[in-house]
């Protein structure tokens, strides 16, 4: 049986319980900050997101500063892996950016480790924590913290996802089926091409790529081909 710290966070029924929840299970294995995001992509290259965090006074401008965060190289491994990244002054200065690091560590952000949860319907849980002293140097001691928080991290995105974004739509019961070839449009549209260079790379005529990518439209109930795209998302049959 799982110790209830990690089930205990499935029952949370408010905001403020499933801060008080993370940040207590973060202190418990020695981080003093914690934060946990909740991201929906709304629209290619647009997403929402609500966070909880303890952050300390004065640390939420350099939080919120979104070019930062996009040249942030513990954020942009989030927004693409699975797997957790354990940071410290180094993650940063290979990359040019230890200006970066100097910033936060002054509050206190000097190692940490951060993982994503990337979900279907174009839904991800980002949960990371973060301290001043250095991590463990034993190697099991570190693996043994880090399978910790992917476990906690995988109870608690059920609740961040109820509790952080209450508003989104329920997905449908039954998504549409697509053929492989109007999934293939569906695919390449939302990169951007059109109809002529969708052909191309499928080896078929303009006009059969605007049939495939019609017929989707159709399928998914909407009206254009940037609305089947963002569906198609949402419901998890392309990513």
């Amino acid at each position: 049986m799982l110790p209830a710290v990690y089930t205990s966070i499935l029952g949370v029924e408010s905001r403020m319980a499933f801060r008080d929840a993370v940040v207590q299970f973060s202190r418990s294995l020695g981080f003093d900050t914690v934060s946990a995001m909740a991201v929906v992509d709304l629209a290619i290259g647009r997403s929402e997101f609500v966070s909880v965090d303890n952050a300390p006074e004065g640390f939420a401008p350099v939080m919120q500063n979104t070019m930062g965060m996009r040249r942030d190289p513990v954020m942009q491994h989030c927004r693409h892996q699975s797997v957790p990244i354990i940071w410290n002054q180094d993650t940063y200065t290979r990359q040019g950016m230890g200006d970066l690091w100097e910033e936060q560590a002054r509050f206190g952000y000097r190692t940490g480790i951060a993982m994503a949860l990337h979900l279907p319907e174009g839904r991800h849980f980002a949960f990371g924590v973060e301290r001043d002293q250095p991590l463990p140097e034993d190697r099991d001691a570190l693996q043994r913290m880090v399978a910790d928080l992917q476990l906690f991290a995988v109870h608690a995105q059920d609740a961040a996802m109820r509790l952080l974004s209450p508003a989104l739509p329920a997905p449908l019961e039954r998504p549409p089926l697509l053929t492989p070839r109007e999934l293939e449009a569906l695919r390449w549209t939302m990169e951007g091409k059109t109809a002529w260079e969708v052909g191309a790379i499928l080896g078929i005529s303009e006009r059969t790529a605007v049939l495939h990518v019609n017929n989707a439209m159709h399928k998914l109930g909407c009206a254009s081909k940037h609305q089947a795209v963002l569906k198609a998302l949402r419901l998890g049959l392309i990513s």
